[in-house]
């Protein structure tokens, strides 16, 4: 009987231990990543165009609704594409991609893996085209995510996460338009993530 009640005390103490520690991390998480931005570059224009991919920051800001549920708004800073013609440069451009996502925490030991959906806008500034050549400024389109936070520490976690971004602008030519241009970016990161 006595090992009975001392091993279900045991097992109070660990839940309610275990509970305490969840609850200590808070709503919020904010992450830090490297990402990889690779193009899709589907361009329906006779020019076939196209954007470099490269390497870029990423921070986004995650808040838990509870354990399962979050919202997370990921940011960066404007981001310098050459913008290629038939593989030839003809000119630049920026892009800033805010992303609002809302997402799925799966419960597993030893891991956090998600899915996130949610919308994109993008604005595209510093527009430098030959004469006559122009791109609408704004992309709104949805966007898609899966990823996995890893414990390292306290509240300090190891994340991998893949997003596909839906980006797209209508390409025109002396006020005429030649088609739209879709960037459509799968973006590969890894970072770190800090709860609290």
């Amino acid at each position: 009987m006595k090992k009975n009640l001392l091993a279900v005390a045991a097992l109070c103490v660990l839940s309610s231990g275990a509970a305490l520690a969840q609850q200590a991390e808070g709503p919020w998480m904010v992450r830090a990543r490297a990402v990889h931005l690779d193009s899709a570059n589907n361009d329906s224009t006779p020019l076939g165009l196209t954007v470099n991919n490269k390497a870029i920051p990423e921070v986004d800001i995650t808040y838990f609704f509870n354990k399962n549920i979050a919202a997370e708004l990921i940011l960066t800073v404007p981001q310098k594409h050459t913008l290629r013609a038939g593989g030839a440069a003809i000119g630049t451009l920026k892009h800033l991609p805010p992303t609002l996502l809302a997402q799925y925490h799966f419960d597993a030991p030893g891991f956090k893996p998600y899915v996130g959906a949610g919308l994109n806008y993008t604005r595209f500034s510093s527009v430098n085209l030959p004469a006559g050549v122009d791109i609408d400024r704004n992309s709104f389109g949805p966007a898609l995510q899966v990823g996995v936070d890893i414990p390292l520490a306290k509240n300090l976690y190891l994340n991998f996460d893949v997003k596909k971004v839906f980006i797209k602008t209508d390409v025109t030519a002396g006020g005429a338009k030649l088609g739209t241009f879709k960037v459509d970016p799968v973006l590969v990161g890894v970072g770190l993530g800090w709860r609290f």
